[in-house]
């Protein structure tokens, strides 16, 4: 498949859950500038992120609500579920883990991992955490798919490359620092410094 613009996995995304919520309405179809609307964006850009992947809808019917949903959810790869494991049992670790949204989208938290002696053993719920030092041992038993690093910066390279040696192939980083991985691991970014800038420009720049 050829590569495609990370802005466009996100705008699928907010369509995604755009539909979800029209669809709980009883909503049937949904027009392109319906869903412009409500992604946040325009119905030439809708039409054209859709186009990447096939034909959608039908001129002048719009798109069958349910149809698409199935569509985009395929695309995104959650017509499975997803082994995810947390590096970092600090505050951004602890809400990441509690967040209920994860396993409704299909991403199912199986372990959290920290260094501290005060934290190793602490519940979590169902989940206790454990000991990084058995990041390894335990990849055949957990088995997991993506690792969400959420660790200080100073201990990020590291854990990112344990990460890999127990088999994940997807890493969600939470940690300003560029990580070196192979190519064939997936890396996203979450800087929290960079978003707020950016509303800082904006707000400066309103209007």
């Amino acid at each position: 498949m050829k590569r495609v613009a990370e802005s466009t996995i996100r705008r699928l995304s907010l369509y995604l859950t755009a539909l979800e919520e029209i669809g709980a309405r009883g909503t049937r179809t949904v027009s392109s500038e319906e869903l412009a609307q409500l992604g946040g964006t325009t119905s030439a850009q809708v039409r054209k992120d859709l186009s990447v992947f096939g034909s959608f809808g039908k001129r002048g019917l719009g798109y069958s609500v349910a149809e698409l949903t199935a569509r985009l959810r395929s695309i995104l790869g959650l017509g499975r579920r997803w082994r995810v494991c947390i590096i970092g049992a600090g505050k951004v670790g602890a809400a990441l883990a509690q967040y209920p949204g994860f396993p409704e989208r299909g991403f199912d938290i199986v372990a959290v991992y920290d260094t501290d002696p005060a934290r190793i053993g602490e519940r979590w719920g169902d989940l206790k955490v454990r000991d990084a030092a058995s990041l390894e041992a335990d990849s055949s038993a957990l088995n997991c798919d993506i690792a969400v690093l959420a660790v200080p910066a100073s201990a990020a390279q590291r854990m990112a490359e344990r990460a890999v040696a127990a088999g994940v192939r997807a890493i969600l980083n939470f940690v300003p620092v560029q990580l070196s991985v192979p190519r064939n691991v997936a890396v996203r970014n979450v800087n929290m410094a960079v978003e707020l800038e950016a509303l800082s420009f904006a707000l400066t720049n309103r209007g």
